[in-house]
C-alpha cells in the first residue's frame, strides 16, 4: 500500500511498526522520495485489514489523504522493519 498526504515527519513508520506488531503482521514500511510512505502487510486477513483502515488516518500528527492499495501474493516475510 501506498498512503500519500503529511506522512513523513508524524512518525508513521514508527506507529505502523507498534500496529503491526500488536496485530501479529509481518511486513515492511518505508518512506519514498515523493513524501508518501509505503508498506506491506502479511498475516492474517482480518489483522491485515485492520492495518490499512488504520493506515487511513495514521498517527496523531498525521494527514492522510490517499490511500492505494494493491493485493499481491504473500513472499513470506518474517517480522516487521521499518526500512
Amino acid at each position: 500500500m501506498v498512503v500519500s498526504g503529511r506522512v513523513q515527519g508524524v512518525a508513521f513508520r514508527a506507529s505502523c511498526l507498534r500496529m503491526a506488531e500488536q496485530h501479529e503482521v509481518s511486513g515492511w514500511v518505508r518512506n519514498l522520495p515523493d513524501g508518501s510512505v509505503e508498506a506491506v502487510f502479511e498475516g492474517d486477513p482480518g489483522q491485515v485489514r485492520q492495518l490499512v483502515e488504520w493506515a487511513r488516518h495514521g498517527p496523531r500528527f498525521a494527514l492522510v489523504e490517499d490511500v492505494l492499495v494493491k493485493q499481491e501474493p504473500p513472499e513470506g516475510i518474517g517480522g516487521f522493519e521499518i526500512r
